[in-house]
């Protein structure tokens, strides 16, 4: 006989409760059989990179591409900095309170913060950096490039770059039997030269 308190719940209630543990039974069941047949791949246990070791990286092929001499992990006033610009006498961290204590010191230091790209360090070194455009070139290779295409060298004045530009349309539109690709590379770079001309 079935305790007082179980004739009290109604049928239904009863009959969902089974159907519901009939059904996460199956469901496991199904998972348990899936996993045998179509195991997983295993998981690459290799070596992780933390963000630390990112943005380092990030920071030394910035540094890299702007021939930029370095030396990790430099002592500096009694602190460990992670780059030393020795060139500059510049301090690279990641450590707040080693930047302050250089600072106070006198020696330029350069705080980096966990969600800062390497390539944005040149906005915050207290010198002069060559600017990179998004695909790494550096401004003044992307100028030099420009009049080279023009024909003209980089000192050409305005009217210089405007008689060069029309003097090479000629050959590269369209219209006149040229190619749609070198035609937007002429106009790139008579716009480039144009803003940097004399």
């Amino acid at each position: 006989m079935l305790p007082e308190w179980v004739q009290l719940v109604p049928p239904w209630l009863l009959a969902g409760v089974a159907m519901g543990a009939a059904a996460v039974v199956l469901v496991a069941g199904i998972f348990v059989v899936g996993g045998r047949l179509f195991p997983s791949p295993p998981m690459d246990r290799g070596p992780r990179v933390d963000g630390t070791d990112r943005r380092r990286g990030e920071i030394r092929t910035y540094l890299d591409s702007i021939g930029e001499r370095y030396v990790e992990d430099a002592a500096v006033h009694d602190d460990t900095v992670a780059f030393y610009l020795p060139d500059h006498e510049v301090a690279i961290t990641f450590d707040p309170q080693a930047y302050f204590r250089i600072e106070r010191a006198g020696t330029a230091a350069v705080l980096c913060e966990h969600e800062m790209p390497g390539h944005q360090l040149g906005r915050r070194l207290p010198f002069e950096t060559p600017r990179r455009d998004e695909n790494g070139v550096t401004s003044s290779t992307r100028i030099g490039t420009a009049f080279a295409r023009l024909g003209l060298p980089p000192t050409a004045g305005a009217d210089e770059v405007k008689r060069a530009y029309r003097r090479q349309v000629k050959n590269v539109h369209p219209d006149h039997g040229g190619d749609s690709e070198s035609f937007k590379r002429l106009q790139d770079a008579y716009a480039t030269a144009r803003e940097h001309a004399d």
